[in-house]
């Protein structure tokens, strides 16, 4: 799933919204995105056909095995980056933008390496 920069955003909003709220729906992943419900839905619609996400019948939204593997991944990287660069003195804010184009395109080498130096 790596390079797949949206998918990867999705899955990590569901994910963030599982800890949240009791069930997630489409339209609290649009209502956290701030994007529009039919974006959402065709976004939807590819994760559920790539097995990354099951849908109920009342519209509630699960990660799958593989899904939970992307998202969880993606959301250790964000974590770790926006910490770290808040600790280097970068605004909390401006941490978490950076962290989030980051985490989708540096390599599992250098990640590792900067979460064995954080660590």
């Amino acid at each position: 799933m790596h390079g797949n920069e949206s998918a990867e955003n999705y899955l990590e909003t569901i994910l963030v919204l599982s800890r949240r709220l009791p069930v997630v729906r489409s339209v609290d992943v649009a209502a956290e995105l701030n994007f529009k419900k039919p974006s959402v839905s065709v976004a939807m619609k590819k994760l559920r056909e790539s097995g990354h996400i099951t849908v109920s019948p009342e519209g509630y939204i699960s990660l799958t095995a593989s899904g939970k593997a992307v998202a969880d991944c993606i959301y250790e990287r964000h974590t770790l980056l926006s910490s770290w660069l808040e600790r280097l003195g970068v605004d909390p804010h401006t941490a978490a933008e950076d962290a989030c184009r980051i985490e989708h395109v540096i390599s599992a080498e250098s990640f590792a390496a900067i979460k064995k130096h954080v660590k």
